[in-house]
């Protein structure tokens, strides 16, 4: 058997109607996981279709991750449906406007730290007690190139990636003796749509101008499917040693 196979694995990705998360659940499924599909929008159940068609088993989770109480809801609903949670993928994620701190709105903060921070603690603390009780379990954070440097992004955005990093090696760390395991990639530009029309309308100006000669040095955008790939590795027993890694999953940009 593959190291990469799932087989009968239960895996909750959040994000999962679209873009990097969409990509990884179809993978998922394909190695034979049951995938929750959790996402915002309707979306979720145009993943689950797609899976469907393929053979795979999957169901669709629409609700806000912001809210504290989906959580926990989402993880009772998944192991009422397959028994457990063996994987928890916290993908799901938002742009800022690009804005430094001294240009700052309070509520691009509040909903930036929301999604990308606390969301993904809610589900880690959610999937936690069934992970520990049974001894396993794997869980892979989608951080950015901005979790590990500051000039991909705004000051919202890069102060929520590298949250998830320290969210990453602090579970990875204090639940090692648990058997699980946890991990992060750090991707660079990737072809989605997490630059809406609506927050182009809003980027600030100066900032992104200071930004933009960083940008202008990665190699090229990356491809969902590629970024699957590497959260199939470390949810996978291909990684059974791999705890509290960050994965650059970036082409080099973060090398120079």
């Amino acid at each position: 058997m593959s190291l990469f196979a799932l087989n009968d694995r239960v895996a909750i990705i959040t994000g999962a109607g679209s873009g990097i998360g969409r990509a990884t659940a179809v993978l998922f499924a394909e190695q034979g996981a049951k995938v929750v599909v959790s996402d915002i929008a309707d979306t979720a159940e145009e993943t689950v279709a797609h899976i469907a068609e393929a053979g795979g088993e999957a169901f669709a989770a629409i609700g806000d991750i912001s809210d504290p109480t989906v959580a926990a809801q989402l993880v009772d609903r998944a192991t009422e449906t397959y028994g457990r949670v063996d994987i928890l993928v916290n993908n799901a994620g938002i742009m800022d406007n690009f804005a430094g701190a001294a240009d700052l709105d309070d509520a691009v903060l509040d909903r930036v730290l929301r999604v990308n921070t606390l969301a993904p603690l809610y589900f880690t603390r959610a999937v936690l007690p069934g992970m520990r009780e049974r001894g396993s379990g794997a869980i892979v954070n989608v951080a950015s190139a901005a979790g590990i440097r500051g000039a991909a992004a705004g000051a919202a955005y890069t102060m929520s990636k590298h949250a998830i990093i320290g969210l990453t090696k602090n579970t990875a760390y204090t639940y090692a003796h648990d058997g699980v395991r946890t991990n992060a990639i750090a991707p660079g530009g990737v072809a989605t749509n997490v630059m809406t029309p609506e927050l182009q309308k809003s980027i600030h100006g100066p900032s992104m101008e200071r930004i933009t000669p960083v940008h202008q040095s990665a190699v090229r955008n990356a491809e969902p499917e590629e970024q699957a790939a590497a959260i199939l590795f470390l949810a996978s027993d291909a990684a059974s040693d791999v705890n509290g890694v960050v994965l650059p999953t970036d082409g080099g940009w973060a090398a120079g």
